[in-house]
């Protein structure tokens, strides 16, 4: 089990390989469709980001009301490959890790490779114990999408399985 910090994970991203756990402490955030579309539509527009992609982890997860006396509610991965056709233009302006369920296209995988990037998979069905890897949690833009706002999460030893490395080798192949 490796363990890796959001704020190192320049110098730590190309030690990974396809298949390897981790667990990853830092500053994640939380988008879905529709938080992605509009960063997309953003970037191509030229216009202001609400959060700093550079060198960020996005997790595809629309996290469920939060009970009292808990950081957040249930926090699954949601299916990764609906996020496919705005990835690319997320991994120009310098998104370096991403948080899922499920494979991605070819074209994501040769994306990851090229921008050195990584993809992880995490536990689905299991949103409630992830929940218990989130320190603090407050949604930071695109709130009036409820549960599909950007949260920004501060997570430690948030478990994850390399799914995509930098060289862009796939545990699906």
């Amino acid at each position: 089990m490796k363990r890796i910090n959001t704020l190192l994970i320049e110098k730590q991203l190309g030690g990974l390989k396809a298949g390897d756990e981790v667990l990853l402490s830092g500053i994640v955030y939380t988008a879905r469709d529709q938080a992605h579309k509009r960063l997309a539509e953003a970037i191509k527009k030229r216009s202001s980001l609400p959060i700093d992609l550079k060198g960020a982890f996005i997790y595809y997860c629309g996290p469920t009301a939060t009970p009292r006396g808990k950081v957040i509610g249930s926090c699954g991965p949601t299916t990764s490959f609906r996020m496919d056709e705005f990835t690319p233009v997320l991994l120009k302006v310098g998104l370096r890790g991403m948080i899922g369920k499920g494979r991605r296209s070819k074209e994501v995988c040769r994306q990851i490779k090229k921008y050195k990037a990584v993809y992880f998979l995490t536990y689905a069905g299991c949103g409630a114990l992830l929940s218990k890897y989130v320190v603090k949690a407050e949604p930071i833009a695109y709130k009036e999408l409820g549960p599909e706002a950007v949260y920004k999460l501060e997570v430690k030893d948030f478990p994850l399985i390399v799914g995509v490395d930098s060289q862009g080798r796939s545990v699906y192949d």
